[in-house]
Protein backbone atom coordinates (compact mmCIF):
# COMPACT_ATOMS: atom_id res chain seq x y z
CA UNK A 1 0.00 0.00 0.00
CA UNK A 2 2.69 2.54 0.94
CA UNK A 3 5.19 1.52 -2.05
CA UNK A 4 6.82 4.03 -4.03
CA UNK A 5 5.59 4.70 -7.61
CA UNK A 6 6.92 5.47 -10.56
CA UNK A 7 4.94 6.87 -13.60
CA UNK A 8 6.99 7.53 -16.60
CA UNK A 9 4.74 10.34 -19.12
CA UNK A 10 5.17 10.87 -22.47
CA UNK A 11 4.25 14.00 -25.12
CA UNK A 12 3.65 12.60 -28.32
CA UNK A 13 3.12 15.17 -30.38
CA UNK A 14 4.51 15.85 -34.05
CA UNK A 15 3.97 19.53 -35.83
CA UNK A 16 0.66 19.29 -38.06
CA UNK A 17 2.55 18.91 -41.36
CA UNK A 18 -1.25 18.90 -43.23
CA UNK A 19 -1.63 21.23 -46.43
CA UNK A 20 -4.65 23.56 -45.58
CA UNK A 21 -4.62 23.87 -49.51
CA UNK A 22 -5.03 20.19 -50.79
CA UNK A 23 -5.37 18.43 -47.72
CA UNK A 24 -3.33 15.79 -48.07
CA UNK A 25 0.91 15.12 -46.29
CA UNK A 26 3.32 16.26 -49.10
CA UNK A 27 5.81 13.90 -49.07
CA UNK A 28 9.46 15.26 -47.69
CA UNK A 29 12.29 13.71 -49.17
CA UNK A 30 14.46 14.65 -46.28
CA UNK A 31 12.24 11.51 -43.78
CA UNK A 32 13.64 9.37 -46.65
CA UNK A 33 13.54 6.28 -46.35
CA UNK A 34 9.74 7.17 -45.77
CA UNK A 35 7.59 9.41 -47.41
CA UNK A 36 7.23 12.05 -44.63
CA UNK A 37 8.41 12.54 -41.30
CA UNK A 38 5.08 11.55 -39.63
CA UNK A 39 5.99 8.14 -41.08
CA UNK A 40 9.40 7.94 -40.02
CA UNK A 41 8.87 8.73 -36.55
CA UNK A 42 5.48 6.26 -36.63
CA UNK A 43 8.33 3.42 -37.83
CA UNK A 44 10.95 4.55 -35.50
CA UNK A 45 8.84 4.83 -32.26
CA UNK A 46 4.57 5.15 -31.96
CA UNK A 47 4.25 1.78 -33.89
CA UNK A 48 7.27 -0.17 -32.11
CA UNK A 49 5.77 1.62 -28.62
CA UNK A 50 2.74 -0.05 -29.56
CA UNK A 51 3.76 -3.13 -30.52
CA UNK A 52 5.72 -3.74 -27.14
CA UNK A 53 2.61 -2.63 -25.23
CA UNK A 54 3.90 0.47 -23.44
CA UNK A 55 1.30 2.50 -24.45
CA UNK A 56 -0.41 0.67 -21.62
CA UNK A 57 1.87 1.07 -19.29
CA UNK A 58 3.18 4.41 -19.38
CA UNK A 59 1.22 7.96 -19.21
CA UNK A 60 1.29 9.79 -22.53
CA UNK A 61 -1.03 12.77 -24.30
CA UNK A 62 -1.26 12.28 -28.20
CA UNK A 63 -1.37 15.35 -29.86
CA UNK A 64 -4.74 15.77 -31.53
CA UNK A 65 -3.37 16.62 -34.76
CA UNK A 66 -0.59 13.72 -34.63
CA UNK A 67 -3.94 11.08 -33.91
CA UNK A 68 -5.73 12.39 -36.90
CA UNK A 69 -2.70 11.70 -38.93
CA UNK A 70 -2.02 8.29 -37.14
CA UNK A 71 -5.37 7.12 -37.67
CA UNK A 72 -5.64 6.99 -41.17
CA UNK A 73 -2.47 6.50 -42.25
CA UNK A 74 -0.73 3.93 -38.94
CA UNK A 75 -4.00 2.32 -37.77
CA UNK A 76 -1.50 -0.52 -35.63
CA UNK A 77 0.21 2.68 -33.58
CA UNK A 78 -2.92 4.24 -33.37
CA UNK A 79 -4.62 0.94 -32.18
CA UNK A 80 -1.60 0.64 -29.86
CA UNK A 81 -2.61 4.49 -28.38
CA UNK A 82 -6.87 3.35 -28.00
CA UNK A 83 -5.65 -0.16 -26.34
CA UNK A 84 -3.52 1.79 -24.04
CA UNK A 85 -5.87 4.12 -23.04
CA UNK A 86 -8.41 1.22 -21.35
CA UNK A 87 -6.22 1.70 -17.49
CA UNK A 88 -6.92 5.92 -18.00
CA UNK A 89 -3.46 6.17 -19.39
CA UNK A 90 -4.07 9.34 -21.63
CA UNK A 91 -4.10 12.43 -20.94
CA UNK A 92 -5.69 15.17 -23.39
CA UNK A 93 -3.80 18.31 -25.13
CA UNK A 94 -5.10 21.37 -26.45
CA UNK A 95 -6.19 20.90 -30.17
CA UNK A 96 -3.37 22.82 -32.35
CA UNK A 97 -0.53 22.96 -29.63
CA UNK A 98 -0.96 26.55 -28.96
CA UNK A 99 0.65 28.65 -26.51
CA UNK A 100 -2.48 29.21 -23.98
CA UNK A 101 -0.89 32.23 -21.91
CA UNK A 102 -0.32 33.80 -25.18
CA UNK A 103 -3.47 33.08 -26.66
CA UNK A 104 -7.02 35.12 -26.49
CA UNK A 105 -9.87 34.20 -23.97
CA UNK A 106 -12.15 32.38 -26.55
CA UNK A 107 -9.08 30.84 -28.44
CA UNK A 108 -8.16 29.50 -25.05
CA UNK A 109 -11.46 27.91 -24.70
CA UNK A 110 -11.84 26.47 -27.96
CA UNK A 111 -8.38 24.47 -27.70
CA UNK A 112 -9.21 23.23 -24.68
CA UNK A 113 -13.14 22.43 -25.63
CA UNK A 114 -11.65 20.86 -28.88
CA UNK A 115 -8.70 18.91 -27.27
CA UNK A 116 -11.61 17.79 -24.27
CA UNK A 117 -13.75 16.63 -27.67
CA UNK A 118 -11.11 14.99 -29.70
CA UNK A 119 -9.95 12.74 -26.67
CA UNK A 120 -13.36 11.78 -26.53
CA UNK A 121 -14.06 10.60 -29.08
CA UNK A 122 -10.72 8.74 -29.66
CA UNK A 123 -10.75 7.05 -26.06
CA UNK A 124 -14.62 6.93 -25.20
CA UNK A 125 -14.30 8.67 -21.76
CA UNK A 126 -13.59 12.17 -20.15
CA UNK A 127 -10.45 12.85 -19.65
CA UNK A 128 -9.18 14.17 -16.28
CA UNK A 129 -5.41 15.61 -16.89
CA UNK A 130 -4.77 17.50 -19.40
CA UNK A 131 -1.36 18.03 -20.94
CA UNK A 132 -0.41 21.71 -21.73
CA UNK A 133 1.70 22.44 -24.61
CA UNK A 134 5.16 23.02 -23.63
CA UNK A 135 3.43 22.92 -20.19
CA UNK A 136 3.32 26.36 -20.61
CA UNK A 137 0.89 27.66 -18.09
CA UNK A 138 -0.83 31.09 -16.36
CA UNK A 139 -3.59 31.49 -13.92
CA UNK A 140 -6.13 31.96 -16.64
CA UNK A 141 -5.53 28.79 -18.39
CA UNK A 142 -5.78 26.41 -15.44
CA UNK A 143 -8.89 27.99 -14.82
CA UNK A 144 -10.28 27.49 -17.85
CA UNK A 145 -8.98 23.99 -17.45
CA UNK A 146 -10.98 23.28 -13.95
CA UNK A 147 -14.25 24.79 -15.57
CA UNK A 148 -14.03 21.47 -18.23
CA UNK A 149 -13.32 19.22 -15.39
CA UNK A 150 -9.75 18.92 -15.63
CA UNK A 151 -8.59 17.44 -12.11
CA UNK A 152 -4.76 17.76 -12.60
CA UNK A 153 -1.43 18.74 -14.93
CA UNK A 154 1.89 17.99 -15.46
CA UNK A 155 4.41 20.95 -14.78
CA UNK A 156 8.17 21.38 -14.41
CA UNK A 157 9.43 21.68 -11.33
CA UNK A 158 9.94 25.38 -11.01
CA UNK A 159 6.41 26.15 -12.60
CA UNK A 160 5.12 26.20 -8.75
CA UNK A 161 6.27 27.35 -5.55
CA UNK A 162 5.38 26.27 -1.90
CA UNK A 163 2.79 28.72 -0.24
CA UNK A 164 5.75 28.91 2.48
CA UNK A 165 8.39 30.00 -0.86
CA UNK A 166 9.83 27.39 -0.41
CA UNK A 167 10.69 24.78 -3.61
CA UNK A 168 8.73 21.90 -3.50
CA UNK A 169 9.55 17.86 -3.38
CA UNK A 170 8.33 16.85 -6.93
CA UNK A 171 7.71 13.26 -5.37
CA UNK A 172 4.35 14.79 -4.16
CA UNK A 173 1.95 16.24 -6.04
CA UNK A 174 0.79 19.67 -5.12
CA UNK A 175 -2.43 21.84 -4.98
CA UNK A 176 -2.07 24.79 -6.72
CA UNK A 177 -4.65 27.33 -5.22
CA UNK A 178 -6.03 29.22 -8.31
CA UNK A 179 -7.15 32.64 -5.87
CA UNK A 180 -10.91 32.00 -6.32
CA UNK A 181 -11.72 29.19 -3.70
CA UNK A 182 -10.83 26.69 -6.81
CA UNK A 183 -7.67 24.34 -7.02
CA UNK A 184 -5.77 22.49 -9.32
CA UNK A 185 -3.61 19.09 -8.77
CA UNK A 186 -0.05 19.82 -10.24
CA UNK A 187 1.85 16.63 -10.74
CA UNK A 188 5.95 18.06 -10.59
CA UNK A 189 7.98 15.76 -12.91
CA UNK A 190 11.38 14.90 -10.89
CA UNK A 191 13.85 17.68 -13.34
CA UNK A 192 17.52 15.80 -12.71
CA UNK A 193 15.88 12.02 -14.13
CA UNK A 194 13.34 13.63 -16.66
CA UNK A 195 16.81 15.41 -18.34
CA UNK A 196 18.91 12.32 -17.83
CA UNK A 197 16.48 10.31 -19.65
CA UNK A 198 16.00 12.80 -22.37
CA UNK A 199 19.73 13.91 -22.79
CA UNK A 200 22.38 11.73 -21.44
CA UNK A 201 22.17 8.44 -23.82
CA UNK A 202 24.38 6.78 -21.27
CA UNK A 203 21.63 6.63 -18.43
CA UNK A 204 19.48 4.82 -20.87
CA UNK A 205 21.59 1.83 -21.92
CA UNK A 206 20.63 -0.02 -18.64
CA UNK A 207 17.48 -0.09 -17.44
CA UNK A 208 18.30 -2.23 -14.34
CA UNK A 209 21.58 0.36 -13.92
CA UNK A 210 19.32 3.23 -14.41
CA UNK A 211 16.87 1.92 -11.43
CA UNK A 212 19.68 0.86 -8.83
CA UNK A 213 21.99 4.10 -9.06
CA UNK A 214 19.51 6.59 -10.19
CA UNK A 215 15.73 5.85 -9.48
CA UNK A 216 15.68 4.23 -6.00
CA UNK A 217 18.18 6.52 -4.55
CA UNK A 218 15.57 9.41 -5.43
CA UNK A 219 12.92 7.31 -3.89
CA UNK A 220 14.44 6.62 -0.90
CA UNK A 221 15.80 10.49 -0.40
CA UNK A 222 13.87 11.96 3.00
CA UNK A 223 11.68 13.71 3.97
CA UNK A 224 8.43 12.83 2.94
CA UNK A 225 5.37 12.53 5.26
CA UNK A 226 5.41 8.75 6.73
CA UNK A 227 1.65 8.19 5.40
CA UNK A 228 2.81 9.83 1.94
CA UNK A 229 4.84 7.14 -0.36
CA UNK A 230 6.75 9.13 -2.83
CA UNK A 231 6.07 9.40 -6.48
CA UNK A 232 8.46 10.13 -9.26
CA UNK A 233 7.19 11.00 -12.26
CA UNK A 234 9.89 11.30 -15.59
CA UNK A 235 8.22 13.79 -18.38
CA UNK A 236 9.76 13.59 -21.97
CA UNK A 237 9.07 13.89 -25.48
CA UNK A 238 7.56 10.59 -26.57
CA UNK A 239 9.34 10.34 -29.50
CA UNK A 240 12.79 9.69 -27.13
CA UNK A 241 11.94 6.39 -26.86
CA UNK A 242 13.05 4.97 -30.03
CA UNK A 243 13.04 7.72 -32.50
CA UNK A 244 15.51 10.17 -30.88
CA UNK A 245 17.20 7.39 -28.96
CA UNK A 246 16.96 4.30 -31.05
CA UNK A 247 16.12 1.20 -28.96
CA UNK A 248 14.80 3.50 -26.17
CA UNK A 249 11.73 1.53 -26.21
CA UNK A 250 12.88 -1.74 -24.75
CA UNK A 251 14.47 0.34 -21.80
CA UNK A 252 11.17 1.93 -21.85
CA UNK A 253 9.85 -1.63 -21.47
CA UNK A 254 12.10 -2.69 -18.94
CA UNK A 255 11.49 0.27 -16.59
CA UNK A 256 7.40 0.19 -16.58
CA UNK A 257 6.54 -2.42 -18.87
CA UNK A 258 5.88 -5.95 -19.76
CA UNK A 259 9.66 -6.91 -19.39
CA UNK A 260 9.88 -5.09 -15.96
CA UNK A 261 11.55 -7.78 -13.65
CA UNK A 262 8.86 -8.96 -10.92
CA UNK A 263 10.75 -8.12 -7.62
CA UNK A 264 11.10 -4.22 -8.24
CA UNK A 265 10.51 -2.24 -5.37
CA UNK A 266 7.95 0.79 -7.07
CA UNK A 267 4.56 0.34 -8.31
CA UNK A 268 3.73 1.46 -11.71
CA UNK A 269 0.31 3.07 -11.34
CA UNK A 270 -1.35 5.62 -13.84
CA UNK A 271 -0.97 9.17 -13.36
CA UNK A 272 -4.76 9.37 -12.28
CA UNK A 273 -4.18 6.76 -10.14
CA UNK A 274 -1.04 8.15 -8.29
CA UNK A 275 -2.68 11.42 -7.89
CA UNK A 276 -5.67 9.41 -6.38
CA UNK A 277 -3.79 8.25 -3.80
CA UNK A 278 -1.72 11.03 -2.82
CA UNK A 279 -4.83 12.81 -2.42
CA UNK A 280 -6.05 10.82 0.27
CA UNK A 281 -3.15 11.51 2.89
CA UNK A 282 -3.28 15.23 1.98
CA UNK A 283 -1.36 17.47 -0.46
CA UNK A 284 0.95 20.57 0.48
CA UNK A 285 -0.37 23.30 -1.31
CA UNK A 286 1.33 25.91 -3.52
CA UNK A 287 1.30 28.72 -5.47
CA UNK A 288 1.42 29.05 -9.62
CA UNK A 289 4.70 31.08 -11.34
CA UNK A 290 2.65 32.65 -14.00
CA UNK A 291 3.42 32.10 -17.41
CA UNK A 292 6.35 29.25 -17.12
CA UNK A 293 7.18 26.76 -19.38
CA UNK A 294 9.29 23.41 -19.57
CA UNK A 295 10.83 24.60 -22.32
CA UNK A 296 11.76 28.03 -22.07
CA UNK A 297 13.59 29.45 -18.72
CA UNK A 298 12.56 33.36 -20.18
CA UNK A 299 8.69 32.11 -19.03
CA UNK A 300 6.50 31.84 -22.56
CA UNK A 301 9.28 34.74 -24.27
CA UNK A 302 10.72 31.88 -26.64
CA UNK A 303 7.16 32.11 -29.05
CA UNK A 304 6.42 35.78 -28.83
CA UNK A 305 10.01 37.52 -29.18
CA UNK A 306 13.54 37.86 -28.56
CA UNK A 307 14.83 35.98 -25.66
CA UNK A 308 18.05 33.96 -24.86
CA UNK A 309 17.00 30.20 -25.72
CA UNK A 310 18.09 31.16 -29.55
CA UNK A 311 20.96 33.50 -30.87
CA UNK A 312 18.82 35.85 -32.77
CA UNK A 313 14.93 35.46 -32.17
CA UNK A 314 13.85 39.41 -33.46
CA UNK A 315 11.79 37.86 -36.10
CA UNK A 316 9.18 35.80 -33.00
CA UNK A 317 7.66 39.18 -32.45
CA UNK A 318 6.58 40.20 -35.69
CA UNK A 319 5.58 36.94 -36.86
CA UNK A 320 3.60 36.80 -33.93
CA UNK A 321 1.84 40.45 -34.43
CA UNK A 322 1.40 39.63 -37.99
CA UNK A 323 -0.59 36.77 -37.11
CA UNK A 324 -2.51 38.23 -33.96
CA UNK A 325 -3.35 41.11 -36.28
CA UNK A 326 -5.30 39.18 -38.84
CA UNK A 327 -6.59 36.57 -36.31
CA UNK A 328 -8.54 39.91 -35.17
CA UNK A 329 -9.32 40.77 -38.70
CA UNK A 330 -10.66 36.75 -39.35
CA UNK A 331 -13.04 37.22 -35.93
CA UNK A 332 -14.06 40.54 -36.85
CA UNK A 333 -15.22 39.18 -40.47
CA UNK A 334 -16.53 35.93 -38.67
CA UNK A 335 -19.22 37.76 -36.01
CA UNK A 336 -20.50 40.37 -39.09
CA UNK A 337 -20.47 37.38 -41.76
CA UNK A 338 -22.80 34.87 -39.47
CA UNK A 339 -24.79 37.94 -37.87
CA UNK A 340 -25.92 38.41 -41.48
CA UNK A 341 -27.13 34.90 -41.93
CA UNK A 342 -30.81 33.10 -41.25
CA UNK A 343 -30.45 32.20 -37.94
CA UNK A 344 -27.45 34.38 -36.78
CA UNK A 345 -25.30 32.10 -35.50
CA UNK A 346 -23.47 32.70 -31.88
CA UNK A 347 -20.00 32.79 -34.04
CA UNK A 348 -17.99 31.45 -31.00
CA UNK A 349 -20.70 28.57 -29.97
CA UNK A 350 -20.42 27.21 -33.77
CA UNK A 351 -16.66 27.89 -34.01
CA UNK A 352 -16.51 25.35 -30.60
CA UNK A 353 -19.04 22.93 -32.11
CA UNK A 354 -17.01 22.69 -35.37
CA UNK A 355 -14.39 20.37 -34.15
CA UNK A 356 -16.93 17.50 -34.86
CA UNK A 357 -16.94 18.37 -38.53
CA UNK A 358 -13.04 18.34 -38.41
CA UNK A 359 -12.89 14.93 -36.53
CA UNK A 360 -14.96 13.45 -39.56
CA UNK A 361 -18.21 12.89 -36.65
CA UNK A 362 -20.47 15.70 -38.51
CA UNK A 363 -20.60 16.63 -42.17
CA UNK A 364 -20.84 20.06 -43.16
CA UNK A 365 -24.22 19.87 -44.40
CA UNK A 366 -25.86 18.56 -41.57
CA UNK A 367 -23.54 21.00 -38.94
CA UNK A 368 -25.19 23.87 -41.39
CA UNK A 369 -28.53 22.36 -41.16
CA UNK A 370 -28.00 22.50 -36.74
CA UNK A 371 -26.79 26.16 -36.92
CA UNK A 372 -28.69 28.22 -39.55
CA UNK A 373 -32.04 28.74 -39.85
CA UNK A 374 -34.48 26.50 -42.36
CA UNK A 375 -34.66 29.72 -44.51
CA UNK A 376 -30.92 29.85 -45.51
CA UNK A 377 -29.89 29.16 -49.34
CA UNK A 378 -26.84 27.48 -50.91
CA UNK A 379 -25.50 31.15 -50.74
CA UNK A 380 -25.51 31.25 -46.97
CA UNK A 381 -24.74 27.70 -46.25
CA UNK A 382 -21.09 28.12 -48.69
CA UNK A 383 -20.66 31.11 -46.89
CA UNK A 384 -21.02 29.64 -43.31
CA UNK A 385 -19.07 26.76 -44.59
CA UNK A 386 -15.96 29.30 -45.59
CA UNK A 387 -16.08 31.06 -42.54
CA UNK A 388 -15.89 27.99 -40.19
CA UNK A 389 -12.78 26.89 -42.22
CA UNK A 390 -11.07 29.98 -42.11
CA UNK A 391 -11.57 29.95 -37.94
CA UNK A 392 -9.92 26.33 -38.10
CA UNK A 393 -6.89 27.16 -39.94
CA UNK A 394 -6.75 30.67 -38.23
CA UNK A 395 -6.00 28.05 -34.90
CA UNK A 396 -3.84 26.38 -36.46
CA UNK A 397 -1.57 29.57 -37.44
CA UNK A 398 -0.94 29.60 -33.53
CA UNK A 399 0.66 26.10 -33.81
CA UNK A 400 3.78 26.45 -30.94
CA UNK A 401 6.42 24.92 -33.31
CA UNK A 402 6.47 28.27 -35.51
CA UNK A 403 8.09 30.04 -33.51
CA UNK A 404 10.27 27.45 -31.11
CA UNK A 405 13.20 26.78 -33.82
CA UNK A 406 16.53 29.62 -33.70
CA UNK A 407 15.47 30.72 -36.85
CA UNK A 408 12.19 30.93 -39.55
CA UNK A 409 14.15 29.23 -42.37
CA UNK A 410 11.76 25.62 -41.58
CA UNK A 411 9.00 24.22 -42.31
CA UNK A 412 7.15 24.38 -39.10
CA UNK A 413 7.33 28.08 -39.46
CA UNK A 414 6.21 28.09 -43.03
CA UNK A 415 3.87 25.75 -42.09
CA UNK A 416 2.21 28.04 -39.88
CA UNK A 417 2.17 30.94 -42.84
CA UNK A 418 0.26 28.51 -45.09
CA UNK A 419 -1.92 28.28 -42.88
CA UNK A 420 -2.81 31.92 -41.82
CA UNK A 421 -2.69 32.71 -46.08
CA UNK A 422 -5.70 29.73 -46.36
CA UNK A 423 -7.59 31.18 -43.42
CA UNK A 424 -7.08 34.83 -44.81
CA UNK A 425 -8.06 33.93 -48.35
CA UNK A 426 -10.94 32.54 -47.47
CA UNK A 427 -12.49 35.29 -46.02
CA UNK A 428 -11.22 37.78 -48.92
CA UNK A 429 -13.17 34.94 -50.68
CA UNK A 430 -16.38 36.03 -49.34
CA UNK A 431 -16.14 39.66 -50.45
CA UNK A 432 -15.23 43.26 -48.20
CA UNK A 433 -11.57 42.35 -46.56
CA UNK A 434 -8.13 42.36 -47.54
CA UNK A 435 -6.90 40.62 -45.10
CA UNK A 436 -4.38 38.09 -47.24
CA UNK A 437 -2.54 41.53 -48.53
CA UNK A 438 -2.25 42.92 -45.17
CA UNK A 439 -0.38 40.33 -43.64
CA UNK A 440 1.86 39.81 -46.35
CA UNK A 441 2.58 43.38 -45.80
CA UNK A 442 3.03 42.66 -42.05
CA UNK A 443 5.35 40.02 -42.65
CA UNK A 444 7.66 42.57 -44.52
CA UNK A 445 8.85 43.39 -40.86
CA UNK A 446 10.33 39.78 -40.08
CA UNK A 447 13.95 40.06 -39.57
CA UNK A 448 16.37 40.02 -43.04
CA UNK A 449 17.42 36.13 -41.73
CA UNK A 450 13.78 34.75 -42.43
CA UNK A 451 13.31 36.22 -45.57
CA UNK A 452 13.41 33.21 -47.82
CA UNK A 453 11.34 31.00 -45.69
CA UNK A 454 8.41 33.97 -45.95
CA UNK A 455 9.24 34.51 -49.73
CA UNK A 456 9.28 30.98 -50.31
CA UNK A 457 5.98 30.21 -48.40
CA UNK A 458 4.08 32.82 -49.77
CA UNK A 459 5.29 32.04 -53.13
CA UNK A 460 4.35 28.30 -52.82
CA UNK A 461 0.69 29.60 -51.96
CA UNK A 462 0.61 32.48 -54.38
CA UNK A 463 -0.06 35.03 -52.12
CA UNK A 464 -0.99 38.25 -53.28
CA UNK A 465 1.43 41.28 -52.53
CA UNK A 466 4.22 40.23 -52.77
CA UNK A 467 7.30 42.08 -53.12
CA UNK A 468 10.99 41.83 -53.20
CA UNK A 469 10.78 42.96 -49.04
CA UNK A 470 9.04 40.11 -48.13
Amino acid sequence: MNRPALVVHGHFYQPPRLDPFTGTMPVDPTAAPARDWNARISADCYRPNAELGNLGAMSWNLGPTLAGWMQASDPIAYRGFVDGDRGANGMAQPFHHSILPLASAADQLTEVRWGIRDFEVRFGRRPTGMWLPETAVDQATLRVLVDHGITHVVLAPWQVVGVDGQEPDTRRPIRVDLGDGRSIVAVLYDGLLSAAVSFDPTATVDADWFVRDRLLPRLAQEPLPEEAPPLVVIATDGELYGHHQPLRDHFLARLVGRAVPPDVPYATPTLSGAVDRAAASGLPLGRLRDRTSWSCHHGVARWGTSCDCVPDGAWKGPLRAALDRLAGGVDAATEQLLRALPGQPDAWAARDASVDVVLGQESVATFADRWLAPAAGVGDRATFAAVIEAQRWRLAMFASCGWFWDEPARIETAGVIRSAVHSARLVDGLGGTDLERRLVADLALVSADGIGILDAALAAVGAVGRSRAV
